[in-house]
């Protein structure tokens, strides 16, 4: 409404337009109900003060009106403090007031003097007003002035008489319309009807028609006969629309745009295929389809009701109809005004009733209805029989009627059910008749639906019947008491009921019924359910199914998954396939991708659909042949990543047989690719854009110079020109398009491997505030009817605000109350709302800290880091919609620092601030802000527990990397196993203490590291690994001193695990038996060992740990540590004999894992120096994840193998699973052998060639002491001493 339809409407009418339910006495009549008037007695007042009063305005003829204000009685006690509008155009069938969703309660007056005016947001066009006071003052009654704003309407009506169609011609034949504007009004109580319809020969067409009482729009700009092209496009609107009361309904198209508007609820939608005109011709019809004897129209029924205000491109359709302009000769009698229905709904809540008479003491009840409803269950009509009861039901939708009937010592039982999903808010027709061994029940008039018993009956009417509710008490109560919906059309024993009569109090009664009107609602439309949830309601209120949407909440709007592979890795996730959702609440759907998490970067991969090396055949520069890439994700969701990604990269190939490229140097190209945007691009992997040359032409390593590809040499060979792909702006690769593979003897083949993508700019946009003054500024936020909020914070402080936006009265804000509680507050007008969340801990630990808030027109949700959660659903009646204005503050509250309790700007980091899924770059804004620093430091507080096993959590800009180094582990959370194969005669030898280097084998590398006092007399020892092998006897760890102290763990002949202790003081060494099982069969154990003074703690694998005790004659100092072997003993100073006799030989052959001794990682340190020794030591994690189940005694292993034939080392691969062909696994491993042996020799004979040669290993390995005296660690890895076995021994242990 315009700011000029203001003018007062209810003043200058008089008395006798103004009408009520009651008048307490003559003074108190409704015609002295005018603001600020004092005639009479200062206004009006009913009879009775109860919830049946009303106050009726009569303006004259239709107006527009804008506005309402309320007084109470001049100078007294009464007044109003709520009040209902209704409005009608002819004093019947009134239309309550709606706002947001629900029918409004105006606030009213607190007293009797002020007047309180609310504009109307939807402006309403009526004749008739009626108040309906809802609470009145307590100290008095009901009183009321009032005045209503607005300004004078006219319109053409036109009354559709369902026969009659009103034809527009085109000036010319044939129209090309590239734009559109459609406007008209319409009322009608049929739920079928074309309201408009065009059509042109080539397939366009136009149609807008009523379906179940929805608007539905259809429109097509063209199709193509080969079906390619399929412009068809529906798009559906509103509901309930059969209501006999108007709607406004606008159609603007330009193009392939179009915006669809009925009531003010916008539709934005682009049509299908590729056209922009719409070709009509001849004409375009309103009211029904053109009698063209086209089979189109077939079985659709013309507009039945009234149309005003009918506008097309400019021309007012509704006047030239009444100028005799248009072709109206379809109808018999052209009417200009609109004829009016005779309905009278009644409208039931829960507890309603209406009560009416019938025929007493006959042999027959006939009775029929029509109603609409939302809910599945309901009592529509009961009556009291003279000897039984008569019960009709909504059950479950279906209608269910039961008759129960007692006489002469008979009972009498009759049920009859019909229909389906009746409460979907349409009128339905009811029809029951019941007499002697006879009952029929029909729905909607449909033979279908007929249900009939014919069991036997005996019928007397009690005279009586209750619609829509019965609470007294009798002897065979309905199964439902009441329901909520409206009726209409009540017939009773074949009379049409006179509800005039009962609204009048002449006949009948009835309760909380609201009479010649039907206040339904349809929640679902416009549907709050976001991203595909379904929509059901019931007469209160709708929820939202959001199964299988990837999103939550109670609207759907949440998303459930993580929004980048960076996400996951931040939750201590490790790499797979994830579904992601980049954008949140926002439009995009959740997708899955594969996450790799290396050590210090996060790879997103999206794959896509086109084979590798697809061969390319037969396209030149006429005909190109464009080979589409599709991804597993839209190009939408892809594109997502790579804008928030900081890399990204695509691998591209070319292979080629006479096939040029890109035609280098200087000529057009024949092949190219085409980007994100639809862009073409003429550079290749390896290049960059503008230029447009190969990888081998940047490097200008090109098979042929003249050439900036190998492929443009056009030779006969195959080349390959391949690369990335590295500008993120123009990735992914959308099509390659291919033009020289047509001469003979050309081909190509071409491979596009997925994207690849690493880190998330979004997840790391961060900012520091530095003082408590300084914020962030931003647009103002539109969350009208819902809000998301998400971040993370870190802070020392103790409260601060996070961000905030305001409005009128509307606010929302984000808060740190005190260390231990965050706050979410707003207001959307009913009143503000604040939600809390309390910690168990301080929040201000600087650690990062996750905030959700949500709200929508169901609840509002705040959640604190996936733990703390609460929530507060919106009031059923009010306000829904968020209107903000101001700029959204982050960092500081813009409310005065009194009221706030000083300035409470917040000091800290925030961090992946996301508002309705759109992230807000904090580091762009902060750049540019005094006070804000871009990024933030410090996240190994939040994330350090994810570093497992000893890992050192170390600070990156963007995150955190774990340092494995000083551990037995590595991977991205120090949790991968780091292990070797061992062969007979490999042993690792780590030395503690600095040794000549002369005696050193040409085999061996040492790296020496200075022990410090302490470290070298020990008092304890903590030692832990993996293993597994199928040998048995074996040293698995030697620790050796210069002294005669020592510590072994070693396998006994049977299997068993002995750990021997020798610390002086003893004649023998302290042995203990961990355990008599057979520990070589194959399987993976761990043994954890610690040492502290006498106390000796073991445990092997999952069982208790055990404790011994040494004994007090032992001592308790491991001295002057020297050196620990893995796998082998190869020692110059004392050793045990009782080793070197039963176990030493032929050494430990299997996988040792994770070996950990008081801190250091031996076995890692081995593996992982620049030096490798000859291959005798396999990295392997093959000892890694000891069994949670008892391994199997050998007896009853399938796999066991006699360990007296182990002369290979096997491997735990060495399994053949259930159902693989043995023939074909014994030939393959005699292949296996064979290729083995060969590669044995090769070795074998390159080590003969450099025997000679031994010094330069020994140099090596001084320089390598040297380079790596930081590296805390000293590893010799060998073979048995040379001495003691010579070549050709060697050679068969290899």
């Amino acid at each position: 409404t315009s700011s000029s339809c203001d003018e007062a409407l209810a003043s200058p009418l008089p008395h006798t337009a103004f009408t009520s339910s009651s008048v307490f006495s003559s003074g108190y009549a409704p015609g002295y109900a005018k603001l600020n008037r004092r005639g009479g007695a200062g206004g009006w007042s009913p009879l009775d003060s109860d919830h049946y009063q009303w106050l009726q305005v009569d303006l004259g003829s239709r107006k527009q009106v804008s506005a309402i204000a309320t007084q109470g009685r001049y100078s007294s006690s009464d007044w109003t403090t709520q009040y209902r509008l209704l409005y009608s155009d002819t004093g019947r069938n009134w239309k309550p007031y709606h706002q947001d969703g629900n029918i409004w309660a105006f606030s009213g007056n607190s007293n009797s003097e002020s007047a309180v005016r609310h504009e109307l947001q939807q402006g309403i066009v009526a004749r008739f007003l009626r108040l309906i006071p809802l609470e009145w003052s307590e100290e008095g009654r009901i009183g009321l002035r009032i005045e209503v704003y607005g300004c004078s309407y006219w319109a053409d009506i036109i009354n559709f008489d369902g026969q009659g169609v009103i034809s527009y011609r085109f000036k010319v034949k044939k129209m090309k319309i590239i734009k559109d504007v459609i406007a008209l009004r319409f009322k009608t109580s049929e739920s079928e009807g074309v309201i408009l319809h065009g059509e042109g020969q080539q397939g366009d067409y136009i149609t807008l028609e009523l379906r179940k009482a929805k608007l539905l729009l259809q429109i097509n700009l063209g199709s193509n006969q080969y079906g390619s092209i399929l412009g068809h496009t529906s798009v559906t609107t509103g509901s309930l629309l059969d209501d006999n009361h108007w709607h406004s309904v606008v159609i603007e198209r330009y193009r392939r745009n179009v915006n669809f508007t009925l009531d003010r609820h916008t539709q934005h939608f682009r049509t299908n295929g590729e056209f922009d005109h719409l070709d009509l011709d001849y004409e375009l019809s309103f009211g029904g389809m053109p009698y063209s004897g086209k089979p189109v129209g077939i079985g659709r029924k013309n507009f039945k009701g009234c149309m005003e205000s009918i506008n097309y491109n400019g021309d007012n359709i509704t006047d030239l109809a009444r100028r005799k302009k248009l072709d109206t000769s379809s109808f018999r009698n052209l009417s200009f005004t609109c004829a009016e229905t005779h309905t009278f709904p009644v409208f039931f809540n829960a507890t309603s009733f209406l009560q009416l008479p019938g025929r007493a003491n006959h042999n027959t009840v006939s009775v029929g209805f029509q109603f609409r409803t939302w809910n599945p269950h309901g009592l529509l009509l009961f009556s009291n029989l003279d000897d039984g009861t008569l019960e009709i039901s909504l059950e479950d939708g279906k209608v269910a009627v039961h008759i129960n009937v007692t006489k002469a010592a008979k009972s009498y039982r009759v049920d009859l059910s019909s229909g389906s999903g009746l409460n979907d808010g349409q009128w339905h027709a009811i029809r029951l008749v019941a007499k002697e061994n006879f009952a029929m029940l029909t729905i909607d008039g449909e033979e279908v639906s007929a249900v009939r018993s014919v069991s036997p009956l005996s019928i007397t009417t009690g005279g009586t019947y209750h619609l829509g509710g019965y609470f007294l008490q009798t002897l065979f109560p309905p199964t439902q008491r009441s329901f909520q919906g409206c009726m209409q059309a009540v017939l009773v024993d074949d009379q049409p009921a006179d509800l005039h009569a009962v609204e009048k109090g002449t006949v009948g009664a009835f309760e909380n019924v609201s009479l010649d009107m039907c206040a339904i609602i349809d929640r679902c439309m416009p549907n709050h359910c976001e991203h595909g949830g379904r929509c059901k309601q019931t007469w209160d209120s709708f929820s939202c199914t959001c199964d299988g949407t990837g999103y939550t909440g109670a609207t759907c709007h949440t998303s459930i998954y993580e929004p980048s592979c960076e996400a996951y890795k931040h939750l201590g996730k490790s790499s797979d396939a994830y579904w992601i959702d980049p954008d949140g609440s926002g439009p995009l759907g959740p997708f899955k991708v594969n996450c790799n998490m290396t050590e210090d970067k996060v790879w997103t991969t999206v794959m896509n659909n086109l084979p590798p090396k697809t061969i390319v055949t037969g396209s030149s520069r006429n005909r190109r042949t464009v080979l589409q890439v599709n991804y597993s994700a839209s190009m939408d969701q892809v594109t997502a990543i790579t804008t928030s990604a900081e890399y990204c990269e695509q691998q591209i190939a070319y292979s080629c047989r006479m096939s040029r490229l890109l035609n280098t140097p200087d000529g057009t190209p024949y092949t190219w690719w085409v980007g994100r945007g639809n862009e073409k691009h003429f550079y290749w992997g390896g290049s960059g854009p503008g230029i447009q040359k190969c990888a081998c032409g940047i490097d200008r390593n090109c098979t042929d110079p003249k050439y900036d590809c190998n492929c443009d040499a056009d030779v006969k060979q195959w080349r390959e020109d391949s690369g990335l792909l590295v500008y993120q702006e123009h990735l992914p690769v959308s099509q390659v398009v291919v033009g020289d593979t047509n001469r003979s003897g050309s081909e190509a083949k071409l491979t596009v491997g997925p994207l690849r993508c690493q880190g998330d700019n979004n997840y790391w946009n961060a900012a520091s505030f530095t003082t408590p003054s300084s914020y962030l500024h931003f647009a103002t936020f539109h969350g009208e009817t819902s809000a998301d909020i998400s971040f993370y914070f870190k802070t020392s402080a103790a409260y601060g605000v996070f961000l905030e936006n305001l409005g009128n009265t509307d606010f929302i804000r984000l808060e740190l109350k005190s260390p231990k509680v965050v706050s979410f507050s707003f207001d959307v007008g009913n009143g503000p709302v604040e939600l809390i969340v309390h910690s168990a801990t301080s929040l201000n630990d600087d650690q990062w800290h996750r905030v959700m808030a949500e709200r929508n027109v169901k609840e509002a949700v705040l959640q604190l880091d996936q733990t703390y959660r609460t929530s507060r659903l919106a009031p059923a009646q009010g306000h829904t919609r968020l209107e903000l204005f101001s700029q959204l503050y982050v960092g500081k509250t813009h409310i005065l620092a009194s009221a706030a309790g000083g300035q409470r700007g917040f000091l800290g980091c925030i961090r992946a601030l996301r508002m309705n899924g759109i992230t807000l770059d904090l580091e762009e804004r902060a750049k540019v802000t005094p006070g804000v620093k871009p990024g933030c430091q410090g996240h190994c507080n939040s994330f350090g527990m994810y570093c497992r096993n000893g890992g050192k959590c170390v600070e990156r800009y963007n995150g955190y990397l774990c340092d494995c180094t000083a551990t037995a582990y590595d991977g991205p959370f120090c949790t991968r196993d780091v292990g070797g194969f061992f062969e007979a005669g490999t042993l690792v030898k780590y030395n503690f203490l600095p040794e000549a280097i002369a005696g050193a084998s040409k085999d061996t590398k040492v790296l020496t590291h200075q022990l410090t006092p302490h470290e070298v007399n020990l008092t304890k020892e903590e030692v832990a690994f993996s293993f597994s092998t199928s040998s048995a006897p074996a040293v698995l760890m030697y620790v050796s001193s210069k002294t005669q102290d020592y510590l072994a763990v070693v396998l006994r002949q049977n299997g068993s695990l002995q750990v021997r202790y020798n610390l002086g003081g003893l004649r023998e060494p302290f042995t203990i038996d961990v355990d008599q099982r057979n520990l070589a069969n194959g399987q993976p154990h761990s043994i954890n060992m610690s040492r502290h003074d006498r106390r000796i703690t073991i445990q092997l694998d999952h069982y208790p740990a055990v404790s011994y005790n040494l004994p007090e004659a032992s001592d308790t100092q491991f001295n002057l540590v020297k050196t620990l072997f893995l796998g082998k003993v190869y020692e110059t100073g004392h050793i045990d004999p009782v080793i070197i006799e039963r176990y030493n030989t032929p050494g430990f052959i299997g996988c040792l894992s994770r070996v950990e001794f008081n801190g250091i990682a031996p076995l890692k340190s081995a593996l992982r120096t620049a030096v490798k020794s000859q291959g005798k030591l396999v990295e392997s994690n093959c000892g890694a994840s000891p069994l949670t189940i008892p391994p199997m005694s050998a007896a009853t292993d399938p796999w066991h193998l006699d360990k007296t034939d182990a002369v290979f080392p096997f491997n735990e691969e060495r399994v053949i699973p259930d159902g693989v062909n043995r023939d074909s696994a014994i030939i393959g491993g005699i292949i296996a052998v064979v290729i083995f042996t060969i590669l044995c020799t090769l070795v074998f004979l390159i080590r003969y060639m450099f025997r000679h040669k031994g010094t330069y290993h020994t140099n090596e390995a001084k320089a390598s002491g040297e380079s790596a005296a930081e590296s805390a660690d000293t590893a010799i890895i060998g073979t048995d001493n040379p001495e003691t076995i010579d070549e050709s021994k060697k050679e068969w242990f290899i």
